[in-house]
């Protein structure tokens, strides 16, 4: 079931989170998503059922890839909720569905739990619904949830409205209850969710959807949705599946290529940094490295560690670097590390809070400085407000780790800070990236290394996952080269 609002704040994320609660509660094993790039909620989703929750983006991933990955990853669950984003039918363009939450109730065939915001409104909301309806057929509304009622008599006056001008049952609602207000998104939100700090939000919610809502009608109404539709693919839509592993986002499960001779060799390792500080990755970016035969392994720079001594690359997702940016100066085994690996030729891919650590310097909000790993010759400054957001389309504007020169990847972005490269500096772009605002340069490129604001999704250029780990092979086949050239030697001296 998709849990769609009326716009942003209407309340479908203290839903979500509530009615995951509240069926797992029952036993019930539930695989939560979220539509769009988002990855706050994702956090929230995997904290309440503890399986890692998915992203679902219909614009920087093709219908047919998005089906075939809901599909799988929704295999093993008695219940997918979906959230939405922004309002139902809210996207990428003004007059389409393009990367709406109603695409994706559209291209997984699921029913729409809609929730309103009834404060201050008695018939008017049925209005709202109603409109809601009729604005796309191919919606199937099966039910509303009305939130922020003033006692239960608002709500039965809501309900009875909107149940006889549009025919949909209002299955529950939420009072106004201040306890239900999920924190602003603050930049030390995430380790809070990990730290188990909102569980008491999430068990409030859950008890009063409970008390208030139907959640056997629900339940019912998910059960009656049908299959997922095929999707027409043209042919840059080739979907190659993914094999879906609920724990690789927790664990470095070894995957091992096989050459064209036959023979198992080991796989390239890919280190990828993960705490509070680095945190923002697509769970299928991780999934499709591994598909093309990396093993995946985790450190924190955070918690003083450096580079692992077996990576054959490096990668560093995005997150909140400016909050921890004195600890990460401090770990000069991970900053000495990253220059270290630089200097040594091996794959270096960083978006966003990477790309940020790469350069000389972090400035944070307060005007601290703080160095950084200095691969990059410039400085990163926070600004008091928003520097970018929305979705991107990169183009390669020559050939690095991840894409040949002209090929495209989509993503999104989203920072409050700015790459302040010095006059005179010398570097060379990574990609040209088109947004609402037009095109403009952006990102670094140098022999291995690849950094850039956006965060990209692999599923929008299939090859680029294939490349990237193909360059960590690459890497650790003269790695070892070397390594039995330098063995070599040493016997020979002791002969």
């Amino acid at each position: 079931m998709v849990i769609a609002g009326t716009g942003s704040g209407s309340g479908k994320t203290t839903v979500t989170l509530g009615l995951m609660c509240a069926f797992a509660r029952r036993g019930l094993k539930v695989q939560g998503f979220k539509c769009g790039p988002d990855y706050i909620d994702p956090a929230y989703h995997t904290a309440v059922t503890g399986s890692p929750s998915r992203n679902l983006d219909s614009w920087m991933t093709s219908s047919a890839y998005l089906q075939e990955y809901f599909l799988q990853a929704s295999a093993q669950a008695d219940l997918s909720v979906i959230e939405g984003v922004m309002g139902l039918y809210d996207g990428k363009e003004d007059t389409a569905l393009t990367g709406s939450t109603a695409e994706i109730a559209i291209l997984t065939a699921s029913p729409v739990l809609l929730v309103v915001d009834v404060r201050s409104m008695g018939r008017s909301a049925a209005a709202i619904v109603l409109g809601f309806r009729q604005l796309e057929p191919q919606v199937r509304i099966a039910a509303v949830l009305v939130n922020r009622c003033g006692s239960e008599g608002h709500y039965r006056l809501v309900k009875a409205a909107i149940e006889a001008a549009c025919g949909i049952p209002v299955v529950g609602w939420l009072p106004r209850d201040s306890g239900l207000d999920i924190p602003e998104r603050h930049l030390g939100l995430l380790p809070a969710v990990e730290r188990g700090e909102l569980a008491p939000l999430f068990d409030r919610a859950a008890d009063l959807l409970e008390q208030g809502t139907d959640l056997e009608r629900m339940l019912e109404l998910a059960a009656a949705a049908p299959a997922v539709p095929a999707c027409e693919q043209t042919p840059d839509q080739q979907v190659r599946p993914v094999p879906y592993d609920a724990e690789l986002c927790k664990s470095a499960a070894p995957m091992i290529h096989k050459t064209q001779a036959g023979p198992a060799e080991p796989a390239p390792v890919i280190a990828v940094a993960r705490d509070a500080a680095f945190n923002f990755y697509y769970a299928d970016n991780l999934e499709l490295l591994a598909c093309e035969g990396a093993r995946l392994v985790y450190f924190s720079p955070l918690s003083g560690e450096g580079i692992p001594p077996e990576a054959d690359g490096i990668y560093i997702g995005g997150g909140f670097p400016e909050e921890f940016a004195a600890v990460i100066a401090a770990n000069q085994l991970f900053l000495g590390g990253l220059r270290t690996a630089a200097a040594a030729g091996m794959p270096l891919y960083a978006e966003c809070g990477g790309y940020m650590v790469l350069a000389r310097s972090l400035t944070d909000r307060t005007g601290m400085v703080h160095e950084m790993a200095g691969i990059i010759p410039a400085h990163t400054v926070m600004q008091e407000r928003r520097v970018a957001l929305g979705y991107r389309e990169v183009t390669a504007l020559h050939d690095c780790l991840l894409l040949r020169q002209g090929e495209r990847l989509r993503g999104h972005e989203f920072h409050y800070s700015v790459m302040s490269y010095p006059e005179g500096a010398a570097w060379t772009y990574a990609y040209e990236s088109m947004g609402r605002g037009g095109c403009q340069p952006e990102g670094y490129i140098r022999g291995s290394i690849m950094a850039a604001y956006a965060h990209i999704h692999l599923a929008s250029h299939l090859p680029a996952a294939a490349r990237l780990v193909a360059a960590c092979r690459a890497y650790r086949d003269r790695k070892q080269t070397v390594q039995q050239h330098d063995s070599d030697s040493c016997n020979q001296q002791m002969e």
